[in-house]
């Protein structure tokens, strides 16, 4: 998985790299790093990644509720 890769899953799923480090509990820096291509993203990790940013890809928020108020 490339860096511009890693970015898109996480725009896909809506995370932010805070938000992933913490669903990890891992370093933030690490996870800065990946997105910045100073590391190499490991492949399980990519797998996981790609598989989440396929389904939310797939399966995006339904528009009907857009703009509701309670």
């Amino acid at each position: 998985m490339t860096s511009e890769r890693f970015s898109e899953c996480l725009l896909h799923i809506r995370w932010t790299p805070i938000n992933i480090a913490s669903a990890l509990q891992c370093e933030l820096s690490w996870i800065e790093a990946l997105e910045a291509g100073n590391e190499e993203i490991p492949t399980g990790f990519a797998t996981w990644l790609e598989t989440l940013a396929q389904a939310h890809e797939a399966l995006p928020p339904p528009p009907t509720y857009r703009g509701r108020r309670a």
